[in-house]
């Protein structure tokens, strides 16, 4: 299905259910959340959508920003009729669904922040722009090879050469001028999210990989630190990609969070 703006979008699960909306990740598409779907969409209503420029979306109606991207997920579900969701978002998504959660507060249920980058520190920060300006100037493929050494364990890498080669194609499937912009929204929008005034008051999950070197333990840590009552978990060993190699570990603590918080009981929906 795609929204009047372009966005390509699937719904999934009881009509009635309380609603969750994903949000991929950097040059990745709505495709990313198809292992995690059959558990919640048991009990809920799960929106999937690719972010302007990405998978069948179109690229944006002006320049990237985490502003626009919060937007769009916000004139998506009008479009459908949502008053309220539960946002998730990986990387780039969990830096959009906090800016959601600051713009429209009203819109949100609760969060769940998932690999997602914060306050990186000068050195660190600096690479990340390096990588954004190759983007721009040698192309999406540019820093893909070293992407994936640092999303997958070694183990994975080795006994799942179609997976990354899949992740190779959702990355070619975005529209190059589109991907540049969001790229660099990635380096910079954390700077939007560092301590903002007021604070994020929804129920917040956030989650991170062990060995995730570009969205760290220690970030979650500073990001829930920053949300008064957030829970944290790290997955043990995995990397960056960690809800591809083990999708289960991200949908069982994303439900029981629901579960313990009692979020969703109600549904509320536009007329």
């Amino acid at each position: 299905m795609q929204a009047p703006d372009g966005t390509a979008y699937e719904v999934y699960g009881p009509a009635d259910a309380p609603v969750l909306a994903l949000i991929h990740g950097l040059g990745l598409c709505r495709h990313l959340w198809v292992p995690h779907i059959p558990a919640l969409a048991q009990n809920h209503q799960v929106l999937t959508y690719d972010l302007y420029g990405h998978g069948d979306s179109s690229p944006p109606p002006s320049e990237a920003s985490l502003t626009v991207f919060s937007d769009q997920l916000a004139r998506l579900i009008d479009h459908i009729g949502i008053s309220r969701a539960s946002v998730i978002g990986f990387s780039i998504g969990g830096m959009i669904n906090r800016k959601f959660g600051l713009d429209h507060r009203d819109r949100l249920e609760a969060l769940a922040i998932l690999n997602s980058p914060h306050d990186r520190g000068d050195d660190a920060q600096r690479q990340v722009e390096e990588r954004a300006r190759s983007v721009r100037e040698q192309g999406a493929l540019s820093t893909m090879d070293a992407a994936l050494a640092r999303w997958f364990t070694p183990d994975y890498r080795a006994k799942a050469p179609n997976t990354l080669q899949l992740v190779r194609d959702w990355r070619l499937k975005a529209d190059a001028e589109s991907y540049a912009q969001a790229t660099w929204v990635l380096a910079n929008g954390v700077r939007e999210l560092i301590r903002p005034t007021p604070p994020i008051s929804a129920p917040t999950l956030v989650m991170t990989c062990e060995n995730d070197s570009g969205s760290t333990p220690a970030m979650s840590e500073a990001i829930s630190a920053e949300i008064d009552g957030a829970t944290r978990e790290i997955v043990p060993k995995l990397q960056h990609l960690g809800l591809m190699e083990d999708p289960g570990a991200f949908t069982t603590s994303i439900l029981r969070f629901l579960s313990e918080r009692q979020i969703g009981g109600s549904v509320d929906r536009k007329a």
